[in-house]
């Protein structure tokens, strides 16, 4: 498997930053391949030694996933499992629950370690995370300390300046935006009547206190107010409403189920089953509407959500950018026929885009990644070492203030689209020269953007595969998908970009194949005849997708 060059940027700063501070924290948004980038740098630091690992983790489902992806990542190293079925540490990375690990036995079994990895970091300071990490730094002082997140920011606000000193890496959100691996958010912020009131809402510790929220928010021509704007901008969309208290949520839940549109409510009181059953009838599509407090800020995703609305401030832009990441995940369309996703409509009904800026203006083309050495600035209020472009601490929490340069909205996808392929592990031909259809081969697999009716369509294929769709929708998704499909297939090994052979002149038998208006031009290579085999060998297939797709029975999620 191959890392996209962003993923590659990560790990070699997570590196560095074990090998200075002796722990690190990287910190990550749905969409940028957290569980891929950590399972990179592990490997990489235990490579061609005996070293051995751990990755903690909370629940069995993300055990089973971390492990998964980490034996595509590194096939070659020996994994094995503590949790309440298996209380294994033969191979060198062993994944534990941490449940299980804490209970005294099998903390007390516990070897020697080099590394100690903490997936979803924000549960870093729990006692049973402490207890762990204690016993690590006991049985080997020089055990280094890695964890990786999406959401740093926990729930009451305690920070993790006990466990890690420094940030190695930040992925922000604008990147990925950019990049076409998360669909672009289109902020509305909208008074109802009550800005005013909620600039005045006392806090009540770290955040703003809910009860007062609520007792603005939840009222019947608020509540009624927001339905009629959500039905002009976003009456068509699978949508997630963020509100302050159960209460208030029961009380929109009824009103959305009321007017008509079909709405399921998620608490963190309710039992498992009745939570399961509510956000089945979400994903099924049987609801068109998910209304929750602060349960579905992490750990839930269903792509085909497109409309975020918020009736409720927030004090932290992270707690904002949380809420706000449940729409901007791309779709597969195999994974959810018949749904076109271009965009997500974020509805802001308090005054959380107004206090921390709107995300248009934090997802902005002027800060590139870059490579190499990262600058680096201290938090004033805990001293971590950060990424210069962080503007909110991930220990601590304290917020940066604006340099005063006002930072433009997304407006320049050429720019960013021309920087993704020139990124790319692969060289990407522009079949006909007309910039509507795109084919990059590997060796093991090639993948292809194809433009038709006014919609791009993303396929891929791969020795003893099928060809398949991949996505379907704005160029920048499609060309993302197909570069990651390929990124799938390959290997560090296998990717050829730069590779002078690709510059050779066409094979024999490439040019028995083509046909002659193509074997005429004679600046013709031998990768661009690949490629153009590639499209020929697979145009039924690829037509049949791709016409599939344009016939006019999908759903618009756009």
């Amino acid at each position: 498997m191959l890392l996209r060059p962003r993923q590659k940027l990560f790990v070699e700063r997570s590196l560095r930053a074990l090998d200075e501070h002796g722990n690190t924290l990287g910190v990550a948004p749905t969409g940028a391949g957290k569980t891929i980038m950590l399972s990179a740098t592990v490997g990489e630091r235990l490579k061609g030694s005996a070293a051995k690992a751990a990755v903690l983790a909370h629940r069995d489902e993300l055990t089973e996933q971390n492990r998964s992806k980490f034996a595509r990542v590194n096939p070659a190293i020996t994994t094995s499992v503590v949790d309440a079925s298996s209380k294994n540490w033969e191979g060198q990375v062993t994944f534990a629950m941490v449940p299980t690990l804490t209970r005294p036995a099998n903390l007390a079994a516990m070897p020697a370690l080099d590394l100690l990895v903490i997936d979803e970091t924000h549960h870093a300071i729990a006692d049973s995370y402490q207890r762990i990490i204690d016993r690590a730094l006991q049985r080997n002082p020089m055990c280094r300390i890695y964890g990786v997140t999406a959401t740093p920011g926990r729930g009451d606000r305690k920070g993790l300046r006990k466990v890690f000193s420094n940030v190695a890496d930040q992925i922000r959100l604008g990147e990925l935006v950019a990049s076409g691996h998360l669909v672009t958010p289109r902020t509305f912020v909208i008074d109802v009547g009550v800005q005013e009131e909620l600039r005045h809402i006392p806090r009540a510790g770290e955040d703003f206190d809910m009860a007062a929220v609520a007792q603005v928010m939840d009222t019947v021509p608020v509540t009624d107010a927001v339905i009629q704007h959500w039905r002009e901008k976003a009456g068509d969309r699978q949508t997630v409403v963020f509100c302050s208290t159960v209460a208030h949520a029961e009380n929109v839940a009824s009103a959305f189920n009321r007017a008509g549109a079909a709405a399921v409510l998620i608490t963190g009181d309710m039992p498992d089953g009745e939570r399961r059953r509510a956000l089945a009838a979400f994903a099924s599509g049987e609801a068109q509407v998910v209304v929750n407090v602060a349960v579905l800020t992490e750990g839930w995703d269903h792509p085909p959500t497109s409309c975020v609305v918020l009736l409720r401030p927030s004090s932290y832009k992270s707690t904002m950018i949380q809420m706000v990441g449940r729409g901007l995940r791309t779709v597969d369309p195999v994974e959810h026929p018949g749904i076109v996703k271009t965009d997500c409509i974020i509805l802001d009904f308090g005054t959380a885009s107004l206090q921390h800026g709107s995300l248009e203006q934090d997802i902005n083309l002027d800060q590139q990644p870059g490579t190499g050495e990262a600058p680096t600035k201290t938090c004033p209020s805990c001293e971590a070492v950060l990424p210069i472009s962080v503007m909110e601490c991930p220990l601590c929490g304290h917020v940066f203030a604006a340099a005063g340069k006002v930072v433009e909205a997304l407006s320049d996808f050429a720019m960013t689209e021309i920087d993704l392929l020139k990124r790319s592990s692969f060289q990407w031909c522009d079949l006909f020269g007309d910039d509507a259809a795109l084919v990059a081969n590997g060796f093991h697999g090639w993948g292809g953007i194809f433009f038709l009716e006014g919609r791009w369509h993303a396929v891929g294929g791969a020795k003893g595969k099928r060809p398949r769709l991949l996505a379907i929708g704005e160029r920048m998704i499609c060309l993302a998908a197909a570069d990651d499909w390929l990124n799938t297939q390959e290997s560090d090994e296998s990717a050829h970009k730069s590779k002078t052979w690709l510059r050779q002149a066409p094979t024999d038998r490439q040019l028995q194949l083509l046909p002659p208006e193509v074997r005429a031009d004679l600046s013709l290579t031998r990768y661009q005849a690949s490629a153009l085999l590639t499209f020929q060998f697979n145009r039924q297939r690829i037509r049949h997708l791709v016409m599939s797709a344009g016939a006019g029975t999908l759903a618009e999620a756009a």
